[in-house]
């Protein structure tokens, strides 16, 4: 399938035009290009191209919405701020997980993204037959896995590292940030991988992470303001990483133990199943029991919703 639909009426150009929906690989998984947004889909079952149907439905306004409400998606949370788009509510939700850190909704934009299609798809008579459904924003994942099926994606920094899902889970999200990634980080987090309730969630959960994998004070870790790198950058006149000396053992420890301090607190809270934070070949993992999180080889499967992530 390929979708490219004309401008409409009283939109912005720049939020409609572009949209692109083809399906790609050996797996013929639909991939939706719009903007930023990079959606690779994918579902099992017979009624898999009427769900692809469904999520080029979902996804082909999105941008125009959230463009709609940028300037205030891109200002510091305020619980009372109220925004009207499907993709905004989720983005501004989430937020309150960051209790009193600067955050502005943007921080969980591709999580939120990938939620709302996730949704559309599943509120589809034609996810009744299917047993996997997955939604990959470029490493932000909202999935499903239905009753007797599973899921499995292998974890960034861990080559060896399966998360394998049976479900039916209550999680169904997985996001992935770092400093090397597309967004901008405030820490040295090689990557830190969050499985959580939804991707949203997953993606805020694992930027808070990652942004407390540091050494605040080491004089070797280069950082610029953001709005230097990027003048549209949410973060504005706050510092954000741009390169990390090698490390020796002891300040990789203490980066990372400040890191899975955030995570073992998000986890208490219920906020997330657990994370796992990689720096400079090492790593610590914060819940995750062995029978979901396994050091197995990677062989590309049909329950594989991804080969890794790093957003």
């Amino acid at each position: 399938m390929t979708a490219n639909p004309d401008t409409k009426a009283g939109c912005r150009p720049s939020a409609m035009t572009g949209f692109q929906a083809t399906l790609i690989g050996t797996r013929q998984r639909l991939h939706i290009q719009h903007g930023p947004i990079d959606l690779v889909i994918d579902a099992d079952g017979p009624g898999r191209l009427a769900l692809f149907e469904r999520a080029v439905t979902a996804a082909m306004p999105i941008l125009a919405t959230l463009v709609d409400e940028l300037d205030m998606l891109r200002a510091p949370y305020r619980a009372k701020h109220k925004f009207t788009g499907p993709v905004a509510r989720r983005m501004q939700a989430v937020c309150a997980l960051a209790e009193d850190r600067f955050v502005t909704p943007m921080i969980a934009v591709a999580g939120s993204v990938a939620d709302h299609v996730l949704a559309a798809m599943q509120d589809d008579d034609a996810a009744r037959s299917c047993r996997r459904i997955s939604v990959n924003n470029g490493g932000d994942i909202a999935f499903w896995t239905a009753s007797g099926a599973t899921t499995r994606a292998q974890i960034s920094g861990l080559p060896a590292g399966i998360l394998t899902l049976a479900g039916p889970t209550r999680w169904q999200g997985i996001a992935t940030s770092g400093w090397g990634g597309r967004s901008h980080s405030r820490g040295i987090a090689d990557s830190v991988t969050v499985l959580a309730d939804s991707a949203a969630l997953a993606d805020i959960a694992a930027t808070l992470i990652a942004n407390d994998v540091d050494l605040p004070n080491h004089p070797m870790i280069t950082r610029q303001c953001a709005h230097d790198l990027d003048p549209a950058s949410d973060l504005a006149d706050r510092m954000v990483t741009t390169g990390v000396p090698v490390l020796d053992d002891g300040e990789i420890g203490a980066a990372l133990a400040a890191g899975r301090a955030t995570a073992s607190r998000l986890m208490q809270q219920g906020s997330i199943a657990g994370a796992v934070l990689v720096l400079q070949g090492q790593n610590k993992i914060v819940g995750l029991a062995a029978g979901i999180l396994a050091d197995q080889p990677f062989l590309s499967r049909t329950d594989d919703i991804r080969e890794s992530c790093h957003a």
